[in-house]
């Protein structure tokens, strides 16, 4: 049951089960929640988003979006509320279904924001250990059903959700993307107070700067130029709130080409000049 204080929460779980679907078996089983019933002839449409992760055998899913697709163990399908679908295994495997139904703002934003489409619902190679504790996590949670579950819950899906669009950007090639970004980040971090020269650091890494410089932004949302950047700002919010040196000495100290460029980028990035900056934070002390 979802009270109204936890539909405040801005995203909770409306439902979440298992189940193994014996190959030759009729589907839905009787075990189908009654309000999410359907079939294969109708279809159906929910007022909720809901993601079915498959782990064992295969199947099919078809929404008006995407047409008729092929379903196999480790794909984890989204289903958009207002969106057209239905689903099935195959008579000749079965397969083993694990599901997640959930509703709110904050589940809504994820579309709006395009993190997820109903154009592309299908996420695949998803049979990881760390999703499948989020789904068991979840399980154990609303089996025992401890003070303030739903809002707990929440957590879970939402990481588990951010786990899905890692997966499902970086593909194959997360586990480098992951190594390469991380070592990339390092480098600079080291460099914070020179000029840093990124075709070397793409070239130390093994790969050309093109190929470095889409799966660096994949990876972190801004290019790798734009994260050095940003990294330099941070560092000299730092030196403005806790040392007393000058906007000049903290540009030379980051390596900056002048004063006129440090206090351009600054704005740029901030809202605010340097030396705004510094007296209005110390006004907020």
């Amino acid at each position: 049951m979802v009270f109204e204080q936890d539909k405040k929460w801005g995203f909770y779980v409306n439902n979440l089960g298992r189940t193994v679907i014996e190959k030759n078996s009729v589907y839905p089983s009787k075990d189908h929640p009654d309000n999410y019933v359907f079939t294969w002839d109708k279809g159906r449409v929910l007022e909720e988003f809901h993601m079915v992760l498959i782990t064992k055998g295969k199947g099919a899913f078809e929404s008006t979006k995407t047409g008729k697709v092929k379903i196999s163990d480790g794909d984890i399908f989204l289903l958009f509320p207002g969106e057209w679908h239905r689903y099935k295994p195959k008579k000749k495997t079965g397969w083993t279904e694990r599901w997640i139904g959930f509703s709110g703002d904050i589940a809504k934003q994820f579309l709006s924001n395009g993190f997820f489409s109903p154009n592309d619902p299908i996420i695949s190679k998803c049979n990881k250990t760390n999703v499948l504790n989020y789904f068991n996590t979840l399980f154990k949670l609303f089996d025992e059903e401890p003070f303030g579950f739903q809002k707990t819950a929440s957590g879970i899906c939402i990481q588990l959700m951010a786990e899905l669009h890692n997966i499902k950007n970086g593909g194959n090639n997360l586990e480098h993307l992951n190594t390469m970004v991380s070592r990339a980040k390092g480098i600079m971090y080291k460099n914070i107070d020179k000029s840093i020269d990124l075709i070397k650091i793409a070239s130390d890494l093994g790969i050309s700067y093109s190929k470095f410089r889409l799966d660096f932004k994949t990876q972190t949302g801004v290019s790798p130029l734009q994260y050095y950047l940003l990294l330099k700002v941070e560092k000299s919010k730092e030196l403005l709130l806790n040392t007393k040196k000058t906007q000049k000495e903290i540009a030379y100290e980051l390596g900056f080409e002048s004063d006129y460029y440090f206090n351009r980028l600054f704005k740029s990035k901030t809202g605010l000049a340097p030396g705004k900056f510094r007296n209005m934070s110390k006004k907020q002390l």
